[in-house]
């Protein structure tokens, strides 16, 4: 709230001192009232009284709701004034975290789902020989395994050797304050989405030990990804809340050191995500990690 000043000038009869060597206290300039009065001795034995007056100007203010994950001070539900343009940037930030949230969950609910549900029936029609394919189950679950972990080394050497060159002006929109729920870095995880959906399809309509380990490399992919939208988009950059996961420790680290690659302070690295606090410890970036997570943890 904003103050101004105005000042007036009054003219009251001089009063003689008794002593000619006597000087009269003059009164503070600043008391604590707002009216302040300075008493002026001039040449022509008058004496004036300066009166200095406080002026509250009025601002568009709105009482607007603030909690946790609209500021990083750790205030929550907490009712204040603040200006409007500041509400108003709130709001689109709820807006925009709203809408991401509902785009996260269904896309997560419909591929858990759909995952699931052709799991369940590509066995059960493997199956109705009446032999159980031991091979290409065990081939399924190991290239699950396998391929959701390679990910992890594929979006590490794809994000130093693609995002951050040839495919920077895609990626710069990940390093430069969002505008709206969505980015243009967000179409990598369609790019990746792609041939997940290819192993998926050909595994799923085809018997024998190949399918099997193409279906189970499309479900690895799937996994990873969704993993990924959660950790990333979720904890590390507060797109959508994600519950009791943003307590795990080591997923805090892992915030922590997505964070660090943000900030530039090891030259980009971390590059990788689930395997980041590794990748900051091999450069010897242990120091400003354990900084970065005490940094959020009291945000």
């Amino acid at each position: 709230m904003a103050a101004g000043l105005s000042s007036t000038i009054t003219a009251e009869p001089f009063r003689p001192f008794h002593s000619p060597h006597h000087i009269p206290n003059p009164a503070p300039l600043f008391s604590p009232s707002i009216h302040h009065r300075t008493m002026v001795r001039t040449q022509e034995k008058s004496k004036f009284t300066v009166c200095f007056v406080l002026k509250e100007k009025k601002q568009n203010l709105r009482m607007e709701t603030i909690t946790e994950e609209d500021l990083s001070d750790g205030i929550k539900d907490t009712q204040i004034l603040i200006p409007a343009h500041v509400a108003e940037k709130l709001a689109r930030k709820r807006s925009e975290r709203k809408t991401y949230l509902v785009a996260a969950v269904m896309s997560s609910f419909g591929i858990t789902s759909l995952a699931i549900m052709s799991v369940y029936y590509r066995f059960s029609w493997q199956m109705e020989g009446g032999e159980i394919p031991y091979s290409e189950m065990f081939g399924t679950f190991a290239l699950s395994v396998g391929a959701a972990v390679g990910m992890e080394f594929w979006a590490r050497w794809a994000h130093r050797a693609l995002w951050h060159a040839s495919l920077w002006h895609m990626h710069e929109s990940h390093h430069r304050p969002r505008e709206g729920p969505f980015e243009l870095n967000d179409v990598f995880a369609i790019i990746n989405a792609a041939p997940a959906i290819a192993l998926l399809s050909y595994g799923f309509f085809n018997r024998g030990l190949f399918p099997g380990l193409c279906y189970g490399a499309g479900i690895g992919i799937t996994v990873f990804g969704m993993a990924y939208m959660f950790i990333h988009d979720g904890l590390v950059h507060k797109r959508f809340p994600v519950g009791p996961i943003a307590n795990v420790p080591y997923f805090r680290k892992v915030a922590a050191a997505h964070q660090i690659h943000h900030s530039e302070k090891l030259n980009g690295v971390p590059y990788g995500l689930f395997l980041g606090p590794n990748e900051v410890e091999e450069v010897g970036g242990l120091q400003e990690l354990e900084k970065e997570i005490r940094r959020r943890a009291k945000a």
